[in-house]
């Protein structure tokens, strides 16, 4: 059985045990606490700290959050790893509760401490921890549920000499112990209103029914699934002693800190009135989410928030291992594009011809196809190595990329003898210049409802029609044209076929435009166009498998807002660094938070870009993973513009920054709004989730 296997067991033993002890999130009020702790010490849950088992423990945490459940599990994790002859802990004859110092003889705002028998005094920046006996407790009623309390403490029991690494490692696990449990709450609720949106109906039909329903729930799920994916993989990162483990926490944590709220309001607002009453679970998951989340007010690090750690050291977003292939192949690309790096321009999506020569030249245009077309079989971690390290370096091979994944995956596919001997060698070699003709005045995110029409004329087909949004059409030699050959056809997309047509043909007008990036996009009229029915890709009417087929090449390249907005993020951070005062100011300053915010954001929006990319690569597809990675994608991009403008002021308006000539802050500005219009807009793709969790049209 795997490490997750395990802990997935665990989880599930404790929800058993839980259920007989506790009961759901409407026991909160009850009286049940202590014989849970006792049950719970007699099933080992308290061994797990010196066990290192945090998978385990976090496990259970989630599942006592989904029934707002106090037990501090992680207090026990903690204590058992600092005072492993304290005996009585795993057994549950000394029930401990952690606390910084520095509150003399007293602590507040203590959870559970009416059944506890100790509190562990920690030092945060390090020094002597102190196991000190519970004197005397005086409840503080409130917004928690079971009450907190003030604890006046006893002599010392025990005590352990910490040093600083070890004693901020103390309190991060505190802090994500309570993000997990409150994200867990927060999840629950947010469950049971996607289950009321199914039933619940208003106006003769389900409420999930309705468009601002179906969009509070994605974003909810956008939300929670990006949390679980960062929670997790802090969990990894602990398990394997990787060096950066405290970012990945940190970073679960301060996205928890601002989730699980929204979450759980949301929800709220979902199940409305039947949430607001005491005999639903609601309230009292509300009760747990908010009382966790203002705890972590209780527990700061030494070394300050996550951005703080940004601000103070050379610290960046940590990274995501693609596997010893993947990683190997990232130093062999890194290693060409630094010979280039002069020509590099993030501010634009021009083509630099000698450099995409040079990757054509080391096989890496197309190297995922079959060897007898010039590939070599490369994995999905190399794809999306190649995709991500053009994408935070600006390299300017970005259109050939392109070329592989839109058009060449699919000729590979659904092409012809003859398409496939002329096509696929340009585009092994960066040379076909191409550009999409799908949007339309009526089709934009709709594609299916396209009405560019295709008429058989003998050998010959003639096309009539009008396309938007033509991004390059007046540089490009062919375009990837979908349109309808069928209007009758039901449903819509059945009767769609591509075509690729040379740009120089007869009939074809282009009108261009330039967007608020600079970029020129194109209106392309299409009046009598006569082409061979040797343009056609696929099959008559069957347009719409090529065209899907092509765009599941975008999970390769779905990484890419991300990357660009890792690079922008570690380009603002060297901007910063040079000069703290003038930019983000003191410790607690509202453009940290800024700052803090949006890289959580990028980080939040790699997880499920990793998701996604995982998901497809195992074949399970991602029908919710990549709509989740390109809505926090795309707004992140939104948020991050407005914060740079925040942070640096006027000069992040300027199209060069002395302090950093090669960034791109109010490029990437103009260009966030394409991320959320691009392939769908986001609210239409959060219309896809919706749907991908059941709620109905």
């Amino acid at each position: 059985m795997s490490a997750n296997d395990e802990a997935t067991a665990f989880g599930e033993a404790v929800a058993g045990l839980t259920r007989r002890h506790w009961g759901d999130a409407t026991a909160a009020a009850g009286t049940g606490l202590e014989k849970l702790w006792h049950a719970a010490a007699a099933q080992g849950w308290f061994e797990l700290g010196s066990a290192e088992a945090l998978d385990a423990a976090l496990a259970a945490t989630m599942e006592l959050g989904r029934v707002a459940c106090p037990l501090p599990v992680l207090d026990g994790f903690v204590a058992g790893r600092l005072l492993p002859d304290a005996s009585g802990i795993e057994s549950g004859q000394m029930r401990v509760l952690v606390a910084l110092d520095g509150t003399g003889d007293e602590v507040a705002y203590a959870e559970a401490a009416t059944e506890a028998t100790h509190v562990l005094v920690l030092p945060a920046a390090g020094g002597v921890a102190a196991l000190r006996e519970i004197a005397g407790v005086t409840e503080q009623p409130g917004l928690a549920v079971p009450a907190w309390a003030r604890i006046r403490l006893g002599d010392p029991v025990a005590t352990a000499d910490l040093d600083a690494a070890r004693a901020d490692e103390a309190v991060l696990l505190l802090r994500l112990g309570l993000a997990t449990r409150a994200l867990a709450a927060a999840g629950r609720a947010h469950e049971m209103a996607i289950e009321h949106a199914k039933t619940r109906h208003q106006f003769g039909r389900p409420v999930g029914g309705f468009g601002a329903v179906q969009q509070r729930i994605a974003s909810c799920q956008i939300d929670l699934s990006a949390g679980n994916l960062l929670i997790a993989q802090a969990v990894r990162q602990w398990t394997s002693h990787a060096a950066d483990w405290s970012s990945w926490a940190e970073i679960a944590v301060e996205h928890a800190r601002a989730a699980a709220p929204r979450i759980q309001l949301g929800a709220q607002h979902t199940l409305a009135a039947i949430g607001y009453f005491e005999e639903h679970e609601a309230p009292w998951l509300f009760r747990r989410v908010h009382a966790d989340v203002t705890r972590l007010r209780a527990f700061p690090r030494a070394v300050g928030e996550f951005a703080d750690v940004l601000v103070e050291t050379e610290a960046s977003l940590p990274s995501f291992d693609m596997g010893e292939a993947g990683e190997a192949f990232r130093t062999e690309v890194r290693e060409l594009f630094a010979q280039y790096e002069d020509r590099f321009a993030r501010s634009t999506m021009a083509l630099d011809h000698e450099l995409v020569q040079a990757v054509a030249d080391r096989g890496w245009l197309g190297f995922a196809w079959p060897e007898e077309y010039g590939g070599r079989g490369a994995t999905l971690a190399e794809q999306v190595v190649l995709n991500e390290e053009t994408a935070y370096s600006g390299a300017p091979i970005s259109k050939a990329l392109g070329a592989v994944m839109l058009l060449g995956n699919s000729i590979l596919k659904h092409g012809s003898p003859e398409q496939k001997e002329k096509f696929l060698p340009l585009i092994r070699r960066g040379e076909l210049a191409f550009c999409l003709g799908y949007s339309e005045p009526e089709a934009g995110s709709d594609l299916a409802s396209l009405k560019t029409r295709a008429v058989r004329d003998g050998a010959d087909w003639v096309i009539n029609g009008q396309k938007l949004w033509t991004t390059g059409g007046h540089t490009s030699d062919w375009v990837w044209l979908a349109v309808r050959t069928d209007p009758d056809a039901k449903p819509r997309q059945a009767g769609i076929t591509v075509f690729l047509v040379p740009m120089d043909t007869p009939g074809i007008t282009v009108q261009q435009h330039r967007a608020l990036s600079g970029e020129i996009s194109c209106t392309v009229f299409y009046d009598d166009v006569r082409v061979p029915d040797s343009a056609r890709v696929g099959e008559v009417n069957g347009g719409w498998k090529v065209i899907t087929d092509a765009l599941a090449g975008e999970r390769i390249t779905m990484g890419n807002i991300a990357a660009a907005l890792h690079r922008q993020l570690d380009d603002l951070l060297g901007v910063i660094r040079a000069d703290i005062d003038g930019t983000v100011g003191p410790r607690g300053s509202a453009r940290r938070a800024e700052l803090g915010k949006v890289a959580v954001g990028v980080q939040a929006t790699r997880a499920l870009v990793s998701a996604a990319i995982d998901a497809t690569g195992q074949g399970r597809g991602a029908r919710l993973e990549a709509p989740m990675a390109g809505v926090l994608g795309g707004e992140t991009a939104e948020a991050f513009g407005e914060a740079v403008l925040d942070i640096l002021g006027p000069a992040a308006a300027l199209e060069v920054i002395p302090a950093a000539p090669d960034a791109a802050f109010e490029y990437g500005l103009r260009l966030s709004v394409m991320y959320v219009v691009g392939g769908g807009t986001n609210d239409v793709q959060r219309g896809l989730i919706a749907r991908g969790l059941g709620l109905p049209r």
